[in-house]
């Protein structure tokens, strides 16, 4: 991997703040818009945590830590597409937006993965 000058050049970070983004623009004003406050704010919380651990995950000059806090973002991931599903099952979003975000979360999770598996093997042969 050629040397990176700050997170923000990191495909994993991209492709997660791509995924935050349609979030924010497609998901999040429609639950606001039927009062569903407590479901925004998690879904919010959660599509930012995803960019909010890479990039804390990438000042840690350490494989094992950056891992660790990729492991966090993963998860994020994750949980905001169960939010996203959940608005679907409640009729509170179209299953176009559904799957549109299902698009941008296996975009995100294949990029991190493939960055945690460099990570892991770049830990390995550190030691």
């Amino acid at each position: 991997m050629a040397s990176l000058q700050t997170f923000e050049e990191l495909e994993t970070w991209k492709a997660c703040r791509a995924f935050r983004i349609f979030i924010a623009k497609n998901v999040t004003p429609k639950l606001l818009n039927q009062r569903e406050y407590s479901l925004a704010d998690q879904l919010k919380r959660s599509s930012r945590s995803t960019t909010h651990n890479i990039a804390e995950g990438y000042g840690r000059f350490h494989y094992r830590d950056n891992y660790k806090f990729c492991s966090i973002a993963r998860g994020s991931l994750n949980e905001a597409l169960d939010q996203v599903i959940c608005a679907n099952d409640d009729e509170l979003i179209t299953t176009e937006i559904l799957t549109e975000t299902r698009q941008l979360f296996d975009h995100a999770a294949k990029v991190l993965n493939g960055y945690m598996s460099y990570l892991a093997k770049s830990a390995t042969k550190s030691q």
